[in-house]
């Protein structure tokens, strides 16, 4: 079992804890391989090579150039596919995903928050369709992922609904799910959030959070370096002092 955290008993208030997936949760990214698994090898690698110009503007850029990037790849692999389709190779994808590249150690901290009663969530810039059946097989509380338009038909067109959950997008929406939950909002002081990421596109979430932590394998070479990590948290090293309840 995971070692106590000093300062625990501080916390009266309802606790979220929120968990990034690619990367956190699970050992490298997750979007190619599943348009592999959705698509096949040859056609997924001739859209990347086809759309290449874009991939290095993304790999430089990072933020709205990889949105764009991503967005524009889903459109041109997976527009026209039906929703139900989709959604059953998401699940399959999931669990065979999870069973490859789960990390013992976060499933471990999962469980740890799950035994303090503590609601656990996952939050990813990932597509819901496999998000959404990985949640259900490690047994969160709730799945907030990236969504694909589904039109009349039931058809995929590869946009976005909404915005790329990552960034900004990651924080508004768990605070979100925190309000339809009654965890926040309506006069009473939001739920003390825990916060777990590995990468850029998880640091606004890391920064709003009462708790956060590095649950990255890179080390003081990570993107979000300057949080303690998960290896301190779970051994007791000090932390910050909560901040006062949001309200």
């Amino acid at each position: 079992m995971t070692p106590a955290v000093p300062g625990d008993e501080l916390e009266d208030r309802a606790t979220v804890a929120a968990f990034d997936f690619d990367g956190t949760v699970t050992r490298g990214a997750s979007t190619i391989p599943f348009l592999i698994a959705v698509r096949g090898l040859l056609p997924v690698l001739a859209a990347v090579v086809r759309m290449l110009p874009g991939l290095v503007r993304a790999a430089v850029f990072s933020g709205a150039a990889a949105d764009s990037f991503k967005e524009r790849l889903f459109m041109r692999l997976l527009s026209g596919m039906s929703d139900e389709e989709l959604s059953r190779k998401g699940k399959a994808f999931a669990a065979n995903h999870l069973r490859l590249r789960l990390r013992t150690e976060v499933r471990r901290r999962m469980d740890w928050h799950r035994e303090r009663g503590h609601h656990v969530i996952l939050v990813s810039a990932s597509d819901e369709h496999y998000v959404g059946p990985a949640g259900e097989i490690l047994g969160v509380d709730g799945v907030l992922a990236t969504r694909l338009v589904v039109d009349a038909a039931g058809r995929v067109s590869g946009r976005f609904e909404g915005k790329n959950c990552r960034g900004a997008e990651k924080y508004a929406r768990v605070v979100g799910w925190m309000r339809a939950n009654g965890l926040a909002g309506a006069g009473r002081a939001q739920a003390v959030l825990w916060a777990y990421g590995n990468s850029r596109g998880d640091a606004w979430l890391l920064g709003a959070a009462d708790h956060a932590v590095d649950a990255g394998r890179l080390g003081p070479l990570g993107a979000l370096r300057r949080f303690p990590t998960l290896a301190a948290v779970e051994s007791g090293a000090p932390r910050a002092k909560p901040r006062p309840p949001r309200r």
